[in-house]
């Protein structure tokens, strides 16, 4: 069971190559396919409170990699010559030190007994994406709940005050 105080780190281009949905957003283009991912992250720790960090793989791209909030997540463009895993684990070891829950998103096997052993726990990218769409229904769910209960206040009123307030809002004393 996940707690709000947990980090959840996702290997962002894995996501992309692994969901279908973002697959062949990806094939259109991928920055379509990032922006899907992040806001689909984005509600996924809206709704459990977890910290979310979105790590992509840079290490081909010249520079010093960027580090930035985007829908509240934390989103990791690695530096040059960094791989998404090295950056995964680095940060894994790192939450670690602080005594927090850290899941490691990603469907590299090699990566998942990395993480795992920094002591973090693994969660492969068909995992996550059933908890995100589970997680969607319940939100759908609590909406209809609140959209059916539309005046809670008047069915907690008494009839004495319903009344008094009816007559009030005819202009009757």
């Amino acid at each position: 069971m996940r707690r709000r105080d947990d980090v959840l780190l996702v290997d962002g281009y894995n996501m992309i190559g692994a969901w279908p949905e973002l697959a062949s957003l990806r094939d259109k283009g991928l920055e379509d396919a990032r922006d899907r991912l992040l806001e689909m992250l984005a509600d996924y720790q809206g709704f459990t409170g977890m910290t979310v960090v979105v790590v992509f793989d840079a290490h081909q791209v010249p520079g010093v990699g960027s580090t930035f909030k985007q829908h509240r997540l934390t989103v990791v463009y690695t530096k040059e010559k960094e791989t998404a895993d090295a950056c995964i684990e680095r940060l894994a070891s790192e939450l670690a030190m602080r005594s927090r829950n850290i899941h490691v998103a990603t469907s590299d096997l090699v990566e998942q007994h990395v993480a795992f052993g920094k002591g973090a726990l693994r969660i492969s990218a068909r995992e996550l994406l059933i908890e995100i769409k589970q997680n969607r229904k319940a939100i759908e769910q609590q909406v209809d709940q609140k959209g059916k209960s539309r005046n809670e206040l008047d069915g907690n009123l008494s009839m004495d005050i319903r009344m008094k307030l009816e007559n009030w809002r005819r202009g009757k004393s």
